[in-house]
């Protein structure tokens, strides 16, 4: 909401850093920025985003930044009827950014706490990665560009974090951003310097954070797409994993290597659970479209395809997939729609030709005069190696060869799928073709058995019988005589200071032992004690609602929803069955 459209980035980047703190805390589903932010800015109600997300609660707010000042709205609403659990607002320097996000997110998992059920919540969620304010400035904006996802992003996001770590080498995070944007941009490129400062920036931020798993993401890039290293690549995306089992990122560059060596079904397991926790993602409906078109189940692929472009009609890779798909289940005429109608295509002349050559007893009206030219004109950079495939399916097969060979070599972009790219097969009854195979996916250069089952151990009890016994005691006697439950602003923590033991035994307490999250339980108390007052002739001249404000409810909708619940009817219904 600032005055400068430009710092949306700084709004992007403290609502991811407040996503990822939630991420931490286990049991607790948070979705990924990409679906979360798939309603920035949009007017939609709390119900239709719930539905579509897959979630109880929602968090909305805005980011107003001035100067070395920052101001912070939040609220978090129920998804089921647009209650308004708590709302907030925050007025601070941009110094404290960090201590803020971090209050903010403690605040925000106690609110979940309390009208949910437990969860053991860290002392703190953020710590402060740098004490540079302008650093951290750049970071957040050279994240804001590194998440375009595309060529003049990634440009850009090297420039400004190049800045960001000569204004702060302390800071670990930019290094890490580099040495992903210098790994992309060289195993796409085949850039071997790109490749060789890739490592050295992660050199540079592992002596910084040797548990970053943003760090480690980087690293199996590396590995993976720079150098084909499938072993390397599978156990640097399992640590990144293993440190932050929420960070898709990483979740989708395992989803990538498992389909280049083949294990398709962990290639699947893991697109479905990714879209569990980021259900509006493009580029994860892209990973699953292309596992599909890999295995030749292209109507699965095509729906995986309109998925994506519905998210994001301008993303480029399903718009190539989709062409390839087109040219497999032999529908020209779409196909010829869809090149007419999107800017964004990739190469469709050599696309029309390529439909023609897999197709020839298809009688449609396509020139292929020019296909040598268009092979020997191809400069790369395409998602796809049309250049390949009109060499395949021109029956020039030993050129083809040499061209796959070569590109496997150098390590070129998504030839890493050969083994299954179906527009190769024609190529399959060579023994070059066989032995590039072998060469490649030989069974010492993959990882082994991945991902072994890890048996969850039931959760310990945080708190022995006497110690229970005696909390109990203690908060029975306040809520009885000195009627704790009365003070409206009652938080679990304060009801834990009360009882001098720390919140997440008092979370655990009354959900284990009594049944109940703290609003329930504290609530529960309420009622009771409006009812009391409600069939009391001295408090007759009172109305309901002030007889509710009086038992400690703070909110009108709180009372009368939570009146309902548990009593079925309305509180004048109530009061009429009772005075009777």
């Amino acid at each position: 909401m600032s005055a400068d459209p430009e710092n949306e980035y700084f709004s992007d980047g403290i609502t991811e850093e407040i996503i990822n703190a939630l991420t931490t805390v286990k049991g607790l589903k948070v979705i990924a920025r990409t679906s979360s932010f798939a309603f920035k800015n949009k007017n939609i109600d709390v119900r239709t985003i719930g539905n579509q997300l897959g979630v109880s609660t929602v968090l909305e707010g805005s980011v107003r930044k001035a100067k070395n000042r920052v101001r912070i709205t939040a609220q978090l609403i129920s998804t089921n009827d647009g209650t308004h659990f708590w709302s907030k607002n925050f007025d601070r320097n941009l110094e404290g950014i960090f201590a803020l996000q971090d209050e903010i997110s403690l605040l925000i998992a106690d609110q979940i706490r309390e009208n949910f059920g437990h969860l053991n919540i860290q002392e703190h969620l953020i710590e402060a990665p740098t004490q540079n304010m302008e650093a951290y400035n750049l970071y957040l904006k050279g994240r804001y560009q590194h998440l375009m996802w595309d060529g003049p992003g990634i440009a850009n996001a090297i420039e400004l974090y190049e800045q960001c770590v000569a204004i702060d080498p302390s800071f670990a995070l930019p290094y890490f951003g580099l040495a992903y944007c210098y790994a992309m941009s060289g195993s796409w490129g085949n850039n071997k310097g790109l490749l060789q400062m890739s490592e050295e920036k992660l050199s540079k931020g592992f002596k910084l954070d040797k548990q970053s798993y943003v760090g480690y993401f980087s690293k199996a890039t590396l590995s993976f797409w720079g150098q084909w290293d499938f072993i390397k690549g599978h156990k640097f995306f399992q640590k990144s994993l293993k440190l932050n089992p929420f960070y898709t990122e990483a979740e989708e560059g395992l989803c990538e290597l498992y389909t280049a060596v083949g294990y398709f079904d962990k290639a699947h397991w893991h697109t479905d659970n990714i879209l569990k926790i980021n259900p509006l993602s493009p580029n994860h409906y892209f990973t699953k479209a292309n596992i599909y078109y890999l295995n030749e189940d292209y109507t699965k692929a095509l729906e995986c395809i309109e998925t994506s472009l519905s998210i994001n009609p301008g993303f480029t890779h399903p718009i190539a997939l989709k062409q390839l798909c087109l040219i497999l289940t032999k529908d020209y005429e779409e196909l010829n729609d869809f090149l007419d109608n999107t800017p964004l295509a990739e190469r469709p002349e050599e696309c029309r030709v390529l439909y023609k050559l897999v197709n020839p007893e298809d009688k449609i009206d396509v020139d292929i005069s020019r296909v040598s030219s268009m092979i020997k004109e191809d400069s790369g950079g395409a998602l796809f190696p049309w250049q390949l495939f009109l060499l395949v399916h021109l029956d020039n097969h030993e050129m083809a060869l040499d061209f796959l060979e070569e590109n496997i070599r150098m390590r070129t972009g998504q030839v890493v799928n050969f083994m299954n790219i179906p527009l190769l097969k024609p190529l399959h009854r060579y023994q070059r073709f066989q032995d590039l195979l072998q060469a490649t996916f030989r069974t010492e250069l993959l990882p082994n058995n991945p991902e072994k089952k890890i048996r969850i151990a039931p959760p310990k009890a945080l708190m022995a019988t006497a110690e229970i016994d005696k909390v109990l005691e203690l908060i029975g006697k306040g809520m009885k005589e000195e009627k704790w439950f009365q003070n409206p602003s009652l938080s679990l923590r304060e009801l834990a200071e009360n009882v001098n033991i720390s919140s997440n035994k008092l979370s655990w307490l009354l959900n284990e032992r009594i049944g109940q999250n703290f609003n329930e339980y504290i609530n529960s108390l309420r009622l009771e004690n409006f009812k009391e007052n409600a069939l009391n002739p001295a408090k007759s001249h009172l109305t309901l609602l002030a007889l509710a404000y009086e038992s400690g409810f703070n909110s009108k909708s709180v009372f009368n929803a939570f009146f309902k619940k548990i009593e079925g009817m309305t509180p004048k219904a109530w009061l009429r069955s009772n005075q009777m």
